[in-house]
């Protein structure tokens, strides 16, 4: 990352800290062979092809919770012009308003703020990856039989934040001179949801027509 990124994307921005995988694990190593292909500049729809004789759950996990890390800055960045005053609406432009709901205080779609979304949003997640039942670390616990249905809504949810970035805070991004480092980002991601096919087209939508320029 050059100096001026390293600027941009310094730790103490960073909206939730980094989940990190333990060293020795198989996770860890994969984690390592991901990142190793990405900074050997392969070309990203190749790099986020499953290895041969690599577990598919093992290799969606390593990427998620990296894509939560990396999204996580991203909109850490931004946040301080991400206000109740600016945002009062999560929404993608005037088409798309995305509503919140949970197991606990949300149980009907809420409509709520773009920050207090993203805050609601980042602690769910963080919840999921640090549950040893959803994502084990242990080498040989299972992964649950429901493990890829809670990914896609994981990254469903993750990908409003792009859109939200992209659709009301762009012009932040280019000032900040990030613009390049959240492209790439976003084609790395984009380019993994659709090669394992983990999120439903419709929710693509709101960014199809960059998309299109950018990835194909």
């Amino acid at each position: 990352m050059s100096n001026p990124l390293k600027q941009v994307f310094n730790k103490d921005r960073t909206f939730r800290p980094k989940r990190k995988f333990e060293p020795g694990t198989q996770r860890f190593e994969l984690h390592k062979k991901a990142q190793a292909s990405l900074n050997a500049g392969l070309d990203l729809k190749l790099a986020v092809q499953l290895p041969h004789g690599e577990d598919l759950n093992d290799w969606v996990a390593v990427h998620v919770v990296d894509f939560f890390n990396r999204i996580n800055l991203i909109y850490g960045t931004i946040s301080d012009s991400c206000t109740e005053q600016s945002c009062p609406v999560m929404s993608g432009g005037p088409k798309y308003e995305y509503r919140w709901q949970d197991d606990n205080r949300y149980r009907k779609p809420t409509a709520l703020s773009a920050p207090k979304y993203m805050n609601l949003l980042m602690d769910w997640i963080e919840v999921q990856i640090n549950n040893e039942g959803i994502f084990p670390t242990n080498v040989g616990t299972p992964f649950p039989k429901n493990f890829l249905q809670v990914v896609k809504k994981i990254l469903s949810r993750l990908f409003r934040v792009f859109v939200h970035v992209y659709i009301h805070h762009f012009e932040r991004i280019i000032h900040m001179g990030a613009e390049a480092h959240v492209n790439t980002c976003y084609k790395h991601f984009y380019y993994f949801v659709t090669e394992l096919n983990l999120i439903d087209t419709k929710e693509l939508e709101p960014l199809k027509e960059m998309t299109l320029r950018m990835c194909h």
